[in-house]
């Protein structure tokens, strides 16, 4: 890929502190992108103008893609060119006359009480991986936390006495976040067999280790989360937001003060963390309709 491509890539990686997850979407956009500019007779990003973009853009569409990918799309390159902009390669952002096609915001999914009940109920504590997958989907569903963000958290960021959590979230921000009794006790239990699950010598920090004792990744989380929402029986397509975003809506479903939510979710924006209310707005007007006579 072109080198001012690449530098920003870094950038969002050392400076910005994005997860492997975020960096490659940005990286099959700006790939896609580069390709196209080739495909126009340019030679570098610099030489794009406001039409090359717009162009692009009308590309995507032919191409039948959906407007939230357009979206996402436009984003990654108005997150270049600012760069670009930004560090003095370009006089003026090319993108910066164009308007980010609107998008029907869609509520997300999240499971009930119950059957998050149901899947933390599914590891068995007869089984050392088990017991520390146990523990995994308690402290996330505790706290709130991204999947990325749950794999980082090494064990001296964990406070057993406190209960409480130190989280590195997006852009390097940290936050510190309590948990509950449930998660604690899980915690504790995984913590007596963890260093079995590591080789003898090993420095590992990561609080939560593989099979092989390595960190944990987004993969093997999955796969794991795949097993359980399977063994108790939930037939909606659980992944690890889903886990987040039934912690918020619980919340609030509680009484929650919206931006209290807003702080543990670690959201910049309010606006962000509003969803949650419209999802649970709909889920009450549900059961008015089932149950109310005059409804």
């Amino acid at each position: 890929m072109e080198k001012h491509i690449e530098r920003f890539l870094r950038y969002l990686e050392l400076e910005r502190n994005y997860s492997p997850n975020t960096l490659r979407g940005y990286r099959s956009d700006l790939k896609e992108f580069e390709r196209y500019i080739r495909e126009s007779g340019l030679n570098s990003v610099l030489e794009v103008d406001h039409l090359t973009v717009r162009g692009y853009l009308a590309r995507l569409q032919l191409n039948g893609l959906s407007r939230a990918t357009v979206q996402r799309k436009l984003s990654s390159l108005k997150t270049l060119y600012r760069f670009l902009h930004r560090m003095g390669f370009i006089e003026a952002d090319p993108t910066a006359s164009i308007s980010t096609p609107r998008v029907e915001r869609r509520l997300p999914d999240f499971l009930t009480v119950e059957e998050v009940d149901m899947l933390l109920s599914a590891p068995r504590e007869d089984r050392p991986i088990e017991v520390r997958d146990k523990a995994m989907l308690e402290l996330m569903y505790s706290t709130g936390v991204r999947v990325s963000e749950l794999l980082a958290i090494d064990l001296n960021d964990i406070d057993m006495s406190e209960m409480t959590v130190r989280v590195k979230g997006k852009g390097r921000k940290e936050r510190i976040l309590p948990f509950g009794e449930v998660a604690k006790k899980a915690l504790e239990r995984y913590l007596e067999i963890r260093d079995r699950m590591i080789p003898a010598g090993s420095n590992c920090r990561a609080l939560f280790v593989s099979d092989w004792g390595r960190r944990m990744t987004s993969r093997n989380f999955r796969q794991r989360l795949k097993i359980y929402t399977k063994r108790a029986g939930i037939k909606k397509k659980v992944s690890p937001h889903i886990l987040r975003h039934s912690f918020a809506t619980h919340m609030l479903e509680a009484g929650a003060d919206l931006r209290a939510v807003q702080e543990l979710l670690g959201h910049s924006n309010l606006s962000t963390t509003q969803i949650y209310t419209h999802v649970t707005a709909e889920r009450l007007k549900r059961i008015y309709d089932k149950y109310h006579p005059r409804a």
